[in-house]
């Protein structure tokens, strides 16, 4: 597979016809909006049958930052759709050779870590309460997105309490005051 068709498959795939592919070849930016809209559509499909074969797709990008980007987005996507941290560990572990793919240690790091901080928050939504030590194992990211949208008292309280960061802690004390939250 080149490069050329590649992209033209993806396009193609996502009923994208807007974007020129020679302009998505020739330039890295054009490329990763186009893998962009690619996501978008491929997340918002009910059918996760294609996404082992799209992110495998995306991953041959010679430019690994770009293709990264990309599969962190689906990740991201898809990871607000689930139903659970089952199905998450499914979907992902799928996904898994292909990362393994990738030539740089730091991104397939990068994209595991990423899958470890979902699945974290995927079992919050499911009713388990983290403790310290599990909270310490989650990026500052994560932490940071629980602070800003978790909607539990008592994930804000650990948060604020053992949160990594001064502002993390700080956002997640203020939100754990909140009485918008305290209405909930």
């Amino acid at each position: 597979m080149t490069l050329h068709s590649d992209v033209a498959e993806l396009l193609a795939g996502a009923d994208i016809v807007e974007v020129d592919v020679d302009d998505a070849v020739a330039d890295e930016h054009v490329r990763s909006s186009a893998y962009q809209r690619v996501v978008s559509v491929t997340a918002s499909s009910r059918s996760r049958d294609r996404d082992r074969a799209i992110v495998a797709t995306i991953l041959r990008d010679p430019i690994e930052m770009v293709s990264k980007t990309a599969v962190v987005d689906l990740l991201d996507r898809i990871a607000m759709k689930v139903t659970g941290p089952a199905e998450f560990r499914q979907w992902s572990d799928e996904l898994l050779p292909e990362i393994d793919q990738l030539k740089a240690e730091g991104n397939r790091e990068f994209i595991r870590r990423r899958i470890h901080d979902w699945l974290f928050y995927l079992s919050i939504e499911n009713g388990q309460m983290p403790t310290p030590a599990e909270l310490a194992e989650v990026t500052d990211w994560m932490q940071r997105f629980l602070a800003q949208h978790s909607t539990s008292p008592a994930v804000l309280a650990l948060v604020a309490e053992s949160g990594s960061r001064k502002k993390i802690r700080n956002i997640a004390k203020n939100r754990a005051g909140s009485r918008k939250l305290r209405t909930q």
